[in-house]
C-alpha cells in the first residue's frame, strides 16, 4: 500500500511532536546541549509558572457528542485520573515526610507551580465525569502510605537524605511520564469519536503542562547523579529501595491496583506493556542500571504493570 503524497513528512511530525510532548528536553538543540545543571532547573520551574498558570473552567467547552459512549470506552480513565490528580494534597503531605530539608527550587515547584496545576486538572476532569453522569471522583487527600512513611523516616538520616531525594525524583519522572501518555491516547480517542470540543478544551491543555513536570523531575535526578552527589554505596541503596517500594501512581490501597489496571486495557497498554514499563522508567533505567548491560526494563516495574492487569482481569470476571 503506497503512502499518500506528503503523508510520511506528516508521519514524521507528528512522531516528532510526540517526542517533543514525551520530554522537552529534546524540543532544543541549543538547550539539548547545556548542561543540566541547579540554575537550568530553575529556569525551567520559573518559566513553568510564568507560561503555564492554573487552568480554569471558564474558557472549557463541555459540550459532548454521545456521553455514554464517552463514559463507556474513557469513564475508568476519566475517574482515574482526577482522582489523582486532586490527591495532590495529600501528595504534598508526603513530599514534607520525605523531603524535610527541600530546597528552594524543589518547595516552589511543588508548591506553586505543580500543586495548583494539578488541583485544576483534577477539578476539571472531575466536571467531566460527572458531565458524562458518572459519580465524581473520591480522592484520598489525608492518608500517607506506609512506604512514604518508612521513606520519610530514613529521610532524616543525613546520609540517606540524598537517596530519598533521588527516589522522589524518579518517582517524579515516571508518574509524569505516565501522565504524558494517558493525555495523548485520552485526547488522540476522543478527536477519533469526534468529540472536539472536549479533546481541544480540556485534554488538549492539560495535555500541555504535564511534559513541564517530567521533565523537572527528569533535570533534577540527572543533576545529581552528573553532579556526584550520591556515592556509589548510595546509588546501591536506591537500587536496593527502588525496588522494593515502586509502585504506581495512585495505588494507595489494594482495590485501587485492579482500577490502574482497568485504566491501562481501557487505554490499549496492556497490548505491549514491556514497552509501557520501558516508557515510564527510562529515566531510572538510565541512571540506575545502566551498568546492568541488557537491561531494558527494571524488572519490578513490568510485574507492577502486570499485577495491576492481572487484578482488573480477575475482579471483571463473572462469580
Amino acid at each position: 500500500m503506497h503512502a499518500l503524497p506528503g503523508s510520511r513528512g506528516r508521519r514524521r511530525t507528528t512522531a516528532r511532536r510526540r517526542r517533543e510532548e514525551a520530554d522537552p528536553l529534546s524540543t532544543s538543540t541549543k538547550d539539548a546541549a547545556r548542561p543540566v545543571t541547579q540554575a537550568r532547573i530553575t529556569e525551567h520551574v520559573a518559566r513553568l509558572g510564568e507560561q503555564h498558570p492554573p487552568l480554569s473552567l471558564g474558557p472549557v467547552d463541555r459540550t459532548v457528542r454521545d456521553p455514554r459512549a464517552v463514559a463507556a470506552r474513557f469513564g475508568s480513565v476519566i475517574d482515574y485520573m482526577a482522582r489523582v490528580e486532586l490527591e495532590v494534597e495529600r501528595n504534598v503531605l508526603e513530599l514534607l515526610l520525605m523531603l524535610p530539608g527541600v530546597g528552594e527550587t524543589d518547595r516552589h515547584f511543588y508548591q506553586d507551580v505543580w500543586g495548583p496545576q494539578e488541583v485544576q486538572h483534577g477539578l476539571i476532569l472531575d466536571q467531566l465525569q460527572t458531565d458524562l453522569g458518572l459519580a465524581p471522583a473520591e480522592p484520598d487527600v489525608d492518608g500517607v502510605s506506609g512506604r512514604v512513611k518508612v521513606l520519610g523516616a530514613l529521610a532524616h538520616l543525613a546520609p540517606v537524605q540524598d537517596v530519598v531525594r533521588l527516589m522522589y525524583y524518579l518517582t517524579g519522572a515516571a508518574t509524569e511520564r505516565s501522565a504524558v501518555m494517558a493525555y495523548n491516547v485520552l485526547g488522540d480517542g476522543l478527536t477519533e469519536m469526534g468529540e472536539d470540543a472536549i479533546a481541544t478544551t480540556i485534554i488538549a491543555p492539560i495535555k500541555r503542562q504535564e511534559p513541564g513536570h517530567f521533565a523537572f523531575y527528569s533535570m533534577s535526578a540527572r543533576a545529581m547523579v552528573a553532579a556526584g552527589e550520591l556515592a556509589p554505596w548510595q546509588l546501591r541503596l536506591a537500587r536496593f529501595l527502588r525496588s522494593r517500594s515502586f509502585g504506581l501512581v495512585g495505588v494507595n490501597r489494594p482495590s485501587q491496583e485492579a482500577d490502574a489496571g482497568a485504566m491501562m486495557v481501557a487505554m490499549g497498554l496492556d497490548a505491549d506493556l514491556e514497552r509501557y514499563a520501558r516508557d515510564i522508567s527510562r529515566v531510572e533505567t538510565e541512571l540506575l542500571w545502566a551498568r546492568d548491560q541488557g537491561m531494558r526494563v527494571p524488572g519490578y516495574v513490568l510485574a507492577t504493570l502486570r499485577d495491576a492487569v492481572d487484578a482488573h482481569r480477575a475482579r471483571t470476571l463473572p462469580a
